[in-house]
């Protein structure tokens, strides 16, 4: 009764105490998007956990890879497509999305992505052919593209403006904190099957709770014309803030998944650590990076220059992804700056994903303006794995190195670009 009346407290329709209107709760719940004074912790924390959700499954390809190489008698660069290839659809599919929430509502989206989830795990789980697989693999990446970019939305819907880095901040941490939960639960599950059929239910409860918890938008049909979704994806793609922010995110992607797609085989094969310890390791290792998430917000909340994070952020995460790759090191040494790569890694996230919706012309571009920086973030996640296996199998580990190098350098001199569109838009 509670959620229902502070529903209804947030609806521009008048009602009067002790008088609820007889609608059903998913009309109850409709909103029209207004500025908020107040943050709805209750339907902000349902679409971070949903986003753990969503990354939990990558999480779940990177722990059961030797598995999968053992059924599906995969090498290593087929086995980076499984973790790629999920990233396929939203290379291309962030702005399409971003439109769609026009349409359809953030709410109804982000459901419908975690459904997508579940039909996508459900299918992966039952298969024997690589192929089917990697369809699965396909769907439940769009899902994650759904979740992201809708949950996005939501959040900067009813979060008020002067707690929006922050609750943005942990809303970053969903990636982390879903692959090394991922992880852990996967090395305590007998087989990478029956986990994944265990997510696929994860993601049909979460559907369920955020259609009927969390309120919706009410979607503005009157700016669906093709030519207007046309203009404000074109006005989107030639704005600095989107373009800039879509490349700095692609670097990152690009440096993470290089090195955590294949941590756990990296510690087994190169220093030899059991398997077990090196799945824990691993998620240890990322989980280190929601410290860092929750850190930048954190500071950027105190004033902190936005780009001057991103620089910093981005020469530490290079240096320390060179070493590792590079450098024959004792095995607690590399742990410690997988450690601190991940850790200082997570400023960059909740630094780009506040800034996102908000380094725009027009308020109306802010949904497809995530959809942009998504497509970034999942073009890096997409190449960083195929091109880490590829070099890996043709010239030894140290050959990681160099993408590494690469897309540091990108990414820091992006971030120096970035100096004055922050400014421009007070970020």
């Amino acid at each position: 009764m509670l959620r229902h009346i502070l529903s209804i407290s947030s609806m521009t329709l008048p009602c009067h105490p002790g008088v609820l209107p007889t609608r059903r709760i998913s009309e109850m719940t409709e909103i029209n998007t207004l500025p908020v004074t107040r943050t709805d912790y209750i339907s902000a924390s349902l679409v971070i956990a949903s986003g753990v959700v969503a990354a939990l499954q990558v999480g779940k390809a990177a722990i059961a890879i030797p598995a999968l190489r053992s059924d599906f008698h995969l090498n290593l660069e087929q086995a980076g497509w499984v973790m790629s290839i999920f990233a396929l659809l939203a290379v291309i599919g962030g702005i399409p999305v971003g439109a769609a929430i026009t349409r359809f509502g953030d709410r109804n989206l982000i459901v419908a992505g975690l459904v997508a989830i579940a039909a996508g795990s459900a299918t992966g789980a039952s298969t024997d052919t690589f192929h089917v697989l990697l369809a699965a693999r396909v769907l439940e990446g769009t899902g994650l593209l759904f979740v992201v970019i809708a949950g996005s939305a939501i959040l900067n819907r009813v979060a008020a403006r002067e707690d929006r880095d922050l609750i943005f901040a942990f809303w970053s941490c969903y990636m982390p904190a879903g692959i090394a939960l991922a992880i852990l639960l996967g090395l305590a599950v007998d087989g990478w099957r029956l986990f994944w059929f265990a997510n696929a239910a994860v993601a049909c409860l979460f559907a369920i709770l955020l259609q009927f918890l969390v309120p919706g938008e009410a979607p503005d049909r009157a700016r669906l014309s093709p030519g207007t979704l046309m203009n404000n994806a074109g006005r989107t793609i030639t704005s600095a803030g989107p373009l800039l922010l879509a490349l700095m995110f692609a670097m990152y992607g690009l440096q993470f998944f290089a090195l955590f797609s294949f941590l756990p085989v990296l510690l087994v094969e190169r220093i030899g650590v059991p398997h077990t310890a090196a799945g824990v390791m691993t998620a240890l290792a990322v989980a280190a990076n929601i410290a860092g998430n929750i850190g930048a917000g954190i500071a950027l909340r105190r004033g902190m220059p936005r780009w001057l994070l991103l620089a910093a952020a981005s020469a530490v995460m290079t240096v320390t992804g060179i070493a590792v790759f590079l450098l024959p090191l004792p095995a607690g040494l590399l742990f410690g700056l997988c450690v601190v790569f991940s850790g200082v890694g997570g400023c960059l996230p909740s630094a780009m994903m506040g800034a996102a919706p908000r380094a725009v012309p027009e308020p109306q571009l802010g949904a497809m303006s995530v959809g942009l920086v998504m497509q970034g973030s999942n073009l890096g996640q997409m190449i960083g794995p195929v091109v880490v296996g590829s070099l890996v199998d043709a010239g030894g580990w140290q050959a990681a190195a160099m993408p590494v190098a690469i897309a540091g350098m990108v990414a820091i001199g992006n971030a120096l670009f970035l100096r004055n569109v922050f400014r421009r838009f007070q970020l």
